[in-house]
């Protein structure tokens, strides 16, 4: 049976993140490929318009009646910060790398809804790296299912099995798509302080994102992005940019996370228009490297 946890509040991040760094793991799998190892839930939760502001805000979103497709996961971190720490996880959480991140919006969320948010920890499968595992996230709202996504996270341990081994089956990549259009950019100049002011509204306050001299404590010469804010600012990009970027209610919004971005840093978001939606890219300041990629389709 797996771990269930049930929340009357969302749960406070600081004393998440002392348990991440004090809470010793077995480092071993548990349970079956696919299997759910926890469950976190939060029923009834409402959106906070000054917090709703706040995101806006330092995503770069214009202030429209719905929510941002992205806003969901930020109200669900904590949570899912919450099963990494349990002891159905049995990876050490500091060091864990997001790798994929794939958001289904089957409708548009309204900022007066209550919400009833799920998280469940699937069982980490090898990789050639290490671990992968996924946190699924799923918002109802009146027994709808409105809103799901699919964190993919690699926790770099010396793998315990033998055997075949491999990643979690992709979606099919966006490439295979008929193409239209020119290749479009945008130039981005990322301020040193993007990852603390998105960590106030976010929550997320990993050390690799808020100063150089606690992301030098984790290997990094300076602070990084947060990768779901980059996700994030690449959407309210592309609304504000392009017309294709008008979304239907429904759509699946997948991001690959490449090298990170040091900040302050230049970057270019460049993009193009596909058959069903958009692809695009998030390049460094001399256009060679790749810091994500993704695409928008329809559901």
């Amino acid at each position: 049976m797996p771990l269930q946890i049930q929340l009357n509040t969302r749960p406070s991040v600081l004393p998440l993140y002392f348990r991440a760094l004090t809470a010793r793991k077995p480092g071993q799998l548990t349970g079956k490929r696919e299997a759910v190892l926890a469950t976190v839930s939060l029923q009834q939760q409402s959106i906070d318009s000054a917090h709703l502001r706040d995101y806006r805000a330092v995503c770069g979103f214009a202030a429209t009646s719905a929510v941002p497709t992205t806003y969901p996961f930020a109200l669900a971190m904590p949570l899912q910060l919450n099963l990494l720490v349990s002891k159905a996880f049995p990876f050490p959480v500091l060091g864990v790398v997001h790798v994929r991140n794939c958001i289904r919006q089957h409708r548009p969320l309204g900022e007066d809804e209550q919400l009833d948010i799920q998280c469940d920890l699937m069982a980490p499968v090898p990789v050639k790296r290490g671990y992968e595992f996924e946190l699924v996230t799923r918002v109802h709202v009146a027994g709808e299912l409105v809103w799901e996504c699919a964190s993919t996270l690699l926790s770099r341990v010396r793998q315990a099995e033998t055997g075949t081994s491999g990643p979690r089956p992709r979606a099919q990549d966006a490439s295979a798509c008929k193409e239209s259009g020119d290749i479009r950019s945008l130039k981005w100049e990322l301020a040193a302080d993007i990852g603390r002011r998105y960590a106030r509204v976010s929550g997320d306050r990993n050390p690799i994102h808020l100063y150089a001299s606690t992301a030098r404590l984790f290997g990094f010469p300076r602070a990084i992005a947060h990768g779901m804010w980059l996700k994030a600012h690449c959407l309210a990009s592309l609304e504000g940019a392009v017309a294709e970027a008008s979304l239907p209610e429904a759509f699946e919004f997948h991001v690959e996370f490449k090298k990170p971005v040091l900040l302050p840093s230049p970057v270019t978001l460049q993009y193009h228009s596909l058959e069903s939606g958009l692809r695009f890219n998030l390049m460094d300041g001399t256009g060679k490297r790749v810091h994500l990629n993704g695409r928008i389709t329809c559901l």
